[in-house]
């Protein structure tokens, strides 16, 4: 498999993690979305995905992009550990939450969008973020347990965790959400959390690894 990456991406670094998670050995290739006026807008990347937008998956002679169409795929053809639930009504509420960040938070404080706001580009990340987690703590409270949804690591919290650093790169104050702290605190203790770790991929710059 070849992982097409930025070290600061939350969306790639969903994949790293379920890649971690499943023990997936791949050869990583560095997208840089600002040098050069973004890499991502090269012929040759768009040749690859079509939206110019990373994480991009070479994985059993198919290329696949999205996060979490990544992650499903990884699921139903790799199936252990197991990133959704066996019973329905917490799988429905994995994907909910996994949707919540997904669609909900992430784009809307996506480089694209920010660099279309100017200005006041970080107060509007802040906002965003503000609002999708104030629902997402009052989510969490019913599905919670040790991770997002009970005990288990799930797809959920491979979208918690980059969503939380999103949210600490741009200065959100956190003391609102205790539920999602507790949860990212844990999640970051695993090894497969560790190692995909943006301070710690190949294209990471000197001043901000690990």
């Amino acid at each position: 498999p070849i992982l097409y990456s930025y070290f600061r991406s939350s969306c790639s670094w969903r994949v790293r993690i379920a890649l971690a998670l499943k023990g997936i050995s791949y050869d990583l290739v560095p997208v840089n979305l600002v040098k050069d006026g973004g890499q991502q807008f090269s012929d040759e990347f768009k040749a690859l995905n079509p939206m110019r937008q990373v994480p991009a998956l070479k994985i059993d002679g198919i290329t696949l992009s999205q996060s979490l169409a990544i992650i499903h795929y990884l699921e139903e053809t790799r199936p252990n550990p197991r990133l959704l639930p066996q019973d329905p009504k917490k799988r429905a509420q994995v994907r909910m939450i996994a949707d919540h960040i997904a669609s909900g938070i992430q784009p809307l404080q996506n480089l694209s969008v920010l660099k279309q706001i100017g200005e006041k580009k970080t107060e509007w990340a802040q906002n965003c973020i503000a609002s999708g987690f104030q629902a997402l703590e009052q989510i969490l409270q019913h599905t919670a347990g040790r991770y997002c949804v009970g005990d288990e690591v799930s797809m959920a919290d491979l979208c918690l965790v980059p969503q939380v650093a999103n949210a600490e790169r741009f200065k959100v104050d956190m003391s609102p959400y205790p539920t999602i702290s507790r949860i990212n605190k844990v999640l970051l203790e695993l090894e497969a959390f560790k190692v995909s770790h943006p301070s710690r991929q190949p294209d990471t710059p000197a001043e901000l690894r690990a």
